[in-house]
Order: C-alpha cells, then sequence, then structure tokens
C-alpha cells in the first residue's frame, strides 16, 4: 500500500511540475529574450531591433563616412594566398 502511495505523490508532483512549467514558459521565454536583448545591446551600443529609417540613417551615415576617405593607409591585414591541393 505505501509502495503506490509513493508511485501516486511521483506521479501527482511530476504532472503537476509539468502543468507548472508549460504556464510559467512564456514568462520566462520573455525574461530570457529581454535579457539577451540587453546583452547585445550592452556588447553592440544599440539595439538589434531598430525601425527602417534609423537603419537607413546609419547605412548612408556608414556610406558617407567610407567614401570621403578612400585613400586611407590604414593596415586591414596581409593577403594570403590559397591554393587548392588535388
Amino acid at each position: 500500500m505505501t509502495f503506490l502511495k509513493t508511485i501516486l505523490i511521483l506521479l501527482l508532483v511530476y504532472f503537476g511540475l509539468k502543468i507548472l512549467f508549460q504556464l510559467a514558459k512564456p514568462y520566462l521565454m520573455r525574461y530570457l529574450a529581454k535579457k539577451v536583448n540587453q546583452r547585445f545591446e550592452n556588447a553592440f551600443g544599440q539595439s538589434p531591433f531598430q525601425t527602417e529609417t534609423s537603419q537607413a540613417e546609419r547605412a548612408s551615415a556608414n556610406y558617407k563616412t567610407f567614401h570621403t576617405n578612400p585613400t586611407s593607409k590604414k593596415k586591414v591585414g596581409e593577403y594570403i594566398d590559397f591554393e587548392e591541393i588535388e
């Protein structure tokens, strides 16, 4: 009788936790999404979810800064010539 009682208690706890996690999953996912968004903002200094107008303005600003100084003498890296081996 105690074995059956233990099995029933374990099943009740299992299904109770399963239902509880299904109810808490949307809130947990929303919390995790906010945390990931904050980490992206901290790492890159901007939100990854921007409006199209701000992206267009940023793209035009990047285009202008790139093309205003085409004779830049910055050394980016060295050229590596890869060859295919057969």
